[in-house]
């Protein structure tokens, strides 16, 4: 029987699951396509539901703009009222230019989730550039308390990917009830930012818990020693190691089959959930060394940088290098030259690059996507 864990989301008054369900990896109809199996998912979403899990994480680009549709349709028959509904407004969209276009995506999102309000509308992959040029410039604060005032969203919060210095900035606005950053055990450089948030009466929820997914893979034959009895992935201890963080109010993690869903719920019902052991400590830093000796990409596979306008398929491109750097497996070599031959790998390898940046403006992570596409080509191409 699973018996949730709940968490204070800062100073807003809500108690979450300390496991949110993200839903940019939703279960698909097809292997590497972003069209979603509707029927799927939605008993997916809904079991976590019935399970404890009361926070659910979308964004109007996830999935090809189908990720709000089914989020919305799973919280049909009641559901609704059971969570905490968190979307994101694209401010890095590029037609994202004047501060009208607030209210046009926030009322097209209501639209496809097919709900009243929100209880939480984020800023979505806020960096220093749009902050400034987006945030700031076109006055989308003032938007956001207008919709507040007229019930369309109750709280207001942040997505980011920059640097730390950048998120203090932002959090100094007092503007944001919420905030979502990347924290796992392979990459902590906002830990020292989560607890000044935490400080300042913010809720904290966290992406890329199990690094990705990297976290979640069966590790290569030189890391086993550092799994947990019984266990052939290290998303335990990937789980244990956000949650032991006293300041984070939830761990997102993108659950796209049931057994996913079930040992994460398995996972963040466990008394000790939120505590490891010295053993445990010894073991998380081991695999942080070993995974930095092995690779040095840390490509999360949120697919920001795509399309390409070249086809190159990125993100597929980068998963195949991480097979083959880190889990050893030469059969990437042979998913890699299957790239625009067959439906489930669609577009162009990594020579088909022209190195015209646009993806270097698009990262998060801020990777430098073009040499690492080269590095990926000199690896894979055999």
């Amino acid at each position: 029987m699973v018996i949730m864990h709940y968490r204070k989301l800062g100073n807003t008054g809500i108690n979450v699951s300390a496991l949110g369900f993200g839903c940019m990896r939703l279960p698909t109809l097809k292997p590497g396509e972003p069209k979603i199996d509707r029927e799927r998912a939605i008993n997916l979403i809904r079991e976590g539901i019935d399970s404890g899990i009361n926070y659910i994480d979308t964004a109007h680009m996830y999935h090809g703009k189908e990720s709000e549709i089914v989020v919305g349709l799973a919280l049909k028959d009641g559901y609704r009222e059971k969570v905490t509904l968190v979307t994101k407004c694209p401010v890095f969209y590029d037609d994202f230019k004047e501060t009208k276009h607030f209210d046009h995506y926030l009322d097209e999102q209501l639209q496809k989730l097919d709900v009243e309000y929100l209880d939480f509308y984020l800023m979505h992959g806020l960096n220093a550039k749009t902050f400034k040029h987006k945030v700031q410039d076109l006055n989308l604060v003032d938007a956001a308390k207008a919709a507040k005032k007229s019930g369309k969203i109750k709280h207001l919060g942040f997505s980011f990917h920059d640097k730390p210095e950048v998120l203090k900035e932002i959090i100094d606005t007092g503007h944001f009830d919420l905030m979502l950053v990347q924290y796992n055990i392979l990459d902590p450089v906002n830990e020292e930012m989560i607890a000044y948030a935490a400080e300042k009466g913010l809720g904290v929820a966290i992406m890329g818990s199990v690094g990705g997914g990297r976290l979640a893979g069966i590790p290569p034959e030189s890391m086993h020693q550092w799994l947990s009895e019984g266990r052939t992935n290290f998303a335990d201890l990937a789980l244990k190691f956000v949650h032991n963080n006293p300041n984070v109010s939830v761990a997102l993690s993108g659950m796209g089959t049931e057994e996913m869903l079930r040992d994460n719920l398995d996972l963040a019902s466990r008394a000790d959930y939120n505590q490891y052991t010295g053993t445990e400590k010894a073991r998380i830093d081991n695999i942080a060394s070993k995974f930095k000796e092995l690779c040095d990409l840390v490509c999360t596979g949120c697919g920001y940088c795509m399309p390409c306008p070249n086809e190159v398929n990125i993100k597929l491109i980068f998963e195949y290098m991480i097979r083959y750097q880190i889990y050893g497996q030469e059969d990437a070599k042979a998913f890699y030259s299957n790239i625009g031959k067959v439906s489930w790998a669609p577009g162009k390898n990594a020579e088909a690059c022209i190195e015209c940046e646009e993806c270097l403006e698009k990262c998060p992570q801020k990777i430098p996507i073009i040499d690492q596409l080269k590095e990926a080509h000199k690896l894979l191409a055999h």
